[in-house]
């Protein structure tokens, strides 16, 4: 049997060790300076070939831009004749001939008409004439008259007015106010009718009612005369 010769301490050494940092960054900057170069060549080859092609145009103009001119186009308005005015036709009127009508009795002599004279005729108005219908008098005044103050018809005055109730519900309360009533006095000078036109609660506009119903007055007049009138009453309630 061979027995198996030793390895040779050198060979590990001489195996390939992984490369450092150092050296990657050496390898990548190589090939940067590389792509770089191929760059600058490739941009280099491009103007070049630029100038070749564009050369003429430059050489036929001295050097010079030729400047292109801008083409300007003018607009003319377009004026349209007005159409002659047509001249009307003049028609003329036809001519209207006198045409003479014979005499039926040529031989008898024309008649004479004598002018008579004018009448003469003095007109007198008759002024117990009337026109038109006249007009009828005023209906006279059946129904009371409302008053007025500064009117024809005098003011109702006051001659015997006791004092309302006061209703022990309102005094209680502390209830005050003015109940206002619109009457109706008569010729002789009494109460007829009374209308609420403002009342009060608890008991206020009955008792207030029932007062003036009892209430007495010189009555108005109309030309010396005494008339029925719609008249404007208030009624207080005070608590003393």
């Amino acid at each position: 049997m061979s027995e198996s010769q030793p390895k040779p301490q050198g060979a590990t050494a001489n195996a390939k060790l992984p490369p450092t940092v150092i050296e990657i960054l050496e390898q990548e900057e190589h090939e940067d300076k590389t792509l770089f170069r191929w760059a600058i060549g490739i941009a280099i080859v491009l103007h070049v070939i630029f100038f070749v092609v564009h050369w003429p145009s430059f050489a036929g103009t001295g050097g010079t831009v030729k400047q292109q001119k801008t083409k300007i186009f003018v607009v003319k308005q377009v004026r349209f004749k007005q159409p002659p005015k047509q001249q009307l036709q003049h028609i003329p009127k036809p001519k209207m001939v006198m045409v003479p009508i014979p005499d039926p009795t040529p031989d008898q002599p024309e008649p004479v008409r004598q002018e008579q004279p004018e009448e003469d005729i003095n007109y007198v108005p008759d002024t117990s004439m009337v026109l038109g219908v006249p007009q009828a008098p005023p209906p006279p005044q059946t129904g009371p008259i409302r008053f007025v103050e500064g009117g024809n018809v005098t003011e109702p005055v006051k001659i015997s007015a006791p004092p309302p109730k006061y209703p022990e519900a309102a005094r209680q309360a502390r209830m005050q106010g003015v109940v206002v009533l619109e009457c109706v006095i008569g010729k002789n000078g009494r109460v007829k009718s009374v209308k609420v036109l403002r009342g009060m609660p608890l008991g206020l506009t009955e008792s207030a009612v029932a007062a003036v119903k009892k209430w007495k007055f010189k009555p108005s007049t109309l030309n010396g005369k005494p008339v029925a009138v719609i008249y404007i009453l208030t009624v207080r309630f005070t608590l003393q």
